[in-house]
């Protein structure tokens, strides 16, 4: 996890436009670079170090003596950095593992050199002996990116939009300020004045595609067939190698376990491996919740069979109301379940950094997307249109919970892993046929849960265990954290602000007080970008007006079964 800051073709004063790379500090506390290029006055580059590999020769933008005339500036982890090595016989002059894109870039170009990484990353390469520029982001885009590009070529790119909404520019209007997409790289033509103009956009990767870099993984190919028992091995192989090769740190792990199906998952197969591989330390784990939540009851059953140092955050209401205006400055986006859901996340990554020594923090976002594990799934009129919806929810999880895990880790210079998106078994997962995927006998997820049945990993009760919406199982399930936030909001919006909400926020109007509470923060920060999110996370097939699980009537009734 770093923070990346780059310009090309600035009319103002370097110095000045520095102060805006000061944004994403939180993102790198090790260590910050600010490099010009040589030979171009208005192009630098702006880095902020966590220092996770290579302590001596990992700070950026990366050059080697081999490649003088490249500029790397890269937010990520390259996990076949090695293999790739091996296959292609470079010699590295670093540890890095973000070096292997130069050697990628100067053998195949950029639209194979992105194929294939195996990793998550967010990228700036700059060629000065051909006078390219080049910008690429991670298949589900779990690094972010932001691109500014006016109208006479001035390219501005960082890890987030703040980073760039105050930059200095030559256009009367305000340029926009947009997420890049993620599984696309761009190709800029960088003119004697150092401005740029856009050549072309690759699309070099997208979810349902085995990728490329599968024929040089070490775990080959996969037994063939769709018969139950081949495919529920298949996901337990797969769904290991995704947890083992996201070991690669010299940096103390930890995991996040809210005791759901998917963070027990993580933990359990994250401290096997550890003891396999000999760690010198335990594996540290992570709960927050009240005293009778429903997550820290059964986060506390996980780590007591997996054998972790569990460590239990006390979540208190009111403090949790009290940070939602600086959780939805970190956040950059309004949407509501996002939101809530950040809260939980953003206090205990605050007291991982404040109280321990893990840095690497693993988590099972992306589950319930490629799973079918929201409750909505049970709604699904067919098993095709099911697949469908987890693709969708796939393709936008840069503007969720990928953005969510992205931003409140990062906000106490922690570093993610996610290894339910691991290429190789989010594609493997998807090619299987969708009445396999569908939840089954009233239980999402069911396909994952019975891939683990028959492994001692999780106890049986946890494995099955109902889904719980992060932020609904922070509290008891007399009063959850929806019920306290409606109470508090209800004080804070009235009838008449919410009649003038459309003529207010003509762009997404929210539709509820907790809405209209979300964007008002909003604005304060972020005014005029309300566009920075496209539509409000919502389930589909019924008739929701709130993202919360505990509004769902397959939810109730689960509950008071």
């Amino acid at each position: 996890m770093c923070g990346i800051w780059a310009l090309f073709g600035s009319d103002e004063c370097l110095s000045v436009q520095c102060l805006s790379a000061m944004k994403i500090a939180h993102r790198g506390p090790d260590a910050f670079r600010f490099e010009n290029v040589n030979g171009f006055t208005n192009c630098c580059f702006g880095f902020h170090r966590l220092a996770i590999v290579d302590q001596l020769y990992g700070m950026q933008p990366l050059r080697v003596k081999k490649f003088p005339y490249l500029w790397l500036c890269y937010n990520g982890e390259i996990y076949n950095y090695k293999q790739l090595q091996k296959h292609f016989e470079f010699e590295y002059q670093t540890l890095v593992d973000g070096e292997v894109i130069l050697h990628l870039f100067d053998k195949f170009g950029i639209e194979k050199t992105t194929a294939l990484l195996d990793g998550v990353f967010a990228f700036v390469l700059l060629d000065t002996a051909n006078r390219k520029v080049y910008i690429g982001r991670d298949t589900y885009g779990v690094r972010p990116l932001f691109k500014l590009l006016t109208d006479d070529g001035f390219l501005a790119v960082c890890s987030e939009a703040k980073g760039l909404i105050n930059l200095k520019h030559s256009m009367t209007s305000c340029p926009e300020v947009d997420p890049f997409l993620p599984g696309h790289c761009e190709i800029f033509d960088l003119k004697l004045n150092g401005k740029v103009a856009s050549v072309e956009i690759v699309k070099f990767h997208s979810c349902k595609q085995v990728p490329k870099h599968a024929e040089y993984d070490s775990l080959g190919k996969l037994q063939s067939g769709f018969d139950r028992e081949t495919v529920k091995r298949n996901i337990c192989l797969l769904f290991e190698n995704a947890v083992r090769k996201r070991l690669m740190a010299q940096r103390r792990i930890g995991c996040l376990l809210s005791g759901g199906l998917d963070s027990s998952l993580v933990a359990a197969t994250l401290l096997k491996l550890m003891k396999e591989s000999t760690h010198s330390y335990p594996l540290q784990t992570f709960a927050i919740g009240s005293d009778d939540s429903p997550d820290l009851l059964a986060a506390r059953k996980v780590a007591s069979h997996i054998g972790s140092e569990h460590h239990e955050i006390m979540f208190d209401a009111e403090e949790g109301i009290q940070v939602v205006d600086e959780v939805i400055f970190t956040l950059e986006t309004y949407d509501i379940t996002t939101v809530r859901a950040s809260v939980g996340m953003y206090l205990i990554s605050k007291y991982i950094r404040k109280k321990t020594d893990s840095v690497v923090i693993f988590s099972g976002e992306g589950s319930d997307e490629l799973t079918q594990g929201y409750i909505y799934f049970h709604k699904a009129p067919t098993p095709e249109e099911a697949a469908e919806d987890s693709e969708r929810l796939l393709r936008e999880l840069y503007l969720f919970d990928v953005l969510r895990a992205d931003r409140t880790t990062a906000a106490h210079g922690l570093e993610l892993r996610v290894p339910f998106l691991d290429h190789r078994f989010t594609s493997y997962y998807l090619s299987l046929p969708p009445e396999l995927r569908i939840p089954k006998n009233g239980i999402e997820k069911y396909l994952l849960r019975e891939a683990f049945e028959d492994s001692d990993l999780l106890p049986k009760d946890i494995l099955w265990r109902p889904k719980e919406a992060f932020s609904d199982g922070l509290m008891s399930v007399k009063k959850s954290w929806y019920t306290v936030l409606q109470e508090y909001i209800e004080q804070q919006v009235d009838d008449i602000m919410m009649e003038k909400a459309p003529e207010k926020f003509p762009i997404n109007t929210p539709k509820t007080k907790e809405g209209y509470f979300y964007r008002q923060i909003f604005e304060k920060y972020y005014p005029g970008r309300a566009g920075w999110l496209t539509h409000y996370w919502m389930p589909r097939w019924i008739n929701a007006t709130d993202p919360s699980a505990r509004t769902l009537k397959h939810y109730v009734s689960t509950m008071s079964a």
